[in-house]
């Protein structure tokens, strides 16, 4: 039985109006709690959005996405809600869909996070759960062009595995991601010692040790993903910064558990 519904927190740095907007405008799900807007880069047209729409405002340093999430996670891991939507200003969907995934997890509550199937605005699959990475992997899609990688590119994004059903997937990409307060209080929040890019990927695979963490392709949202690490150098540097700390993190070459959780994914 739901009790305190979803928080739902959005980080934005210089983000445009138009895109929040479009995103809040989503967001009239009756289990909604509190929509947090954390604004990295202090604009007073955010602000002024998250007032005509009823959101948290919290300006805040520029510390980082995982960071920024983590101001409004305390909150839902000290009670305020059953369940934290971690979502993207550039993603929008039908009200529905937040309804729904409250609906099956709480039906399944070994089910510790959910991410839908995520399109992008042309209405192509994006392949958005994946394997855990292995530097191999990361390396190729940044380097090499696909031509000379793309069966062990379309292993690593799970292309081989019908995307038309659920299925149990330790990486989650981070532009929707719904997980439950039991499953954060067992595994924590985003560590911030990453400023952006796998702080997505930690959490997932955290979460994953204790419980499902679900693709559930019953619902869909539009991801304008713009890719800005492979267009921006600065944003280049940063990724590659905050990967080179994943692998110090989880290990290089040797990780057992990316080998355990990723050989279950070999069907």
């Amino acid at each position: 039985m739901i009790q305190s519904g979803v928080n739902v927190s959005i980080v934005t740095y210089r983000t445009a109006t138009e895109e929040l907007e479009r995103c809040l405008s989503c967001l009239t799900s009756k289990y909604i709690r509190y929509i947090y807007v954390i604004d990295n880069g202090h604009g007073d047209a955010i602000a002024e959005v998250c007032v005509r729409y009823g959101c948290r405002y919290i300006p805040n340093e520029n510390v980082g996405y995982g960071a920024a999430h983590n101001v409004a996670m305390r909150g839902t891991v000290g009670g305020e809600a059953d369940y934290h939507l971690v979502l993207n200003s550039d993603v929008y969907f039908a009200s529905s869909v937040i309804d729904r995934i409250v609906q099956y997890m709480s039906a399944n509550p070994e089910v510790g996070m959910v991410q839908p199937r995520i399109l992008s605005s042309d209405g192509t699959l994006q392949y958005t759960v994946r394997r855990l990475p292995s530097p191999q992997d990361l390396f190729c899609r940044r380097f090499l062009p696909r031509i000379f990688f793309s069966r062990h590119d379309d292993r690593y994004l799970l292309k081989h595995i019908d995307h038309d059903r659920a299925f149990n997937v330790p990486y989650h990409q981070g532009s929707f991601m719904m997980i439950s307060r039991e499953a954060l209080s067992e595994a924590g929040l985003f560590d911030e010692r990453f400023f952006m890019y796998p702080e997505d990927i930690d959490l997932t695979r955290r979460v994953h040790r204790h419980r499902l963490t679900m693709y559930y392709p019953e619902v869909e949202v539009i991801h304008c993903h713009r890719a800005e690490s492979y267009r921006n150098m600065r944003m280049t540097w940063i990724h590659a910064v905050n990967i080179i700390r994943y692998f110090n993190k989880w290990g290089w070459w040797r990780d057992d558990e990316r080998r355990r959780f990723n050989t279950m994914l070999d069907y």
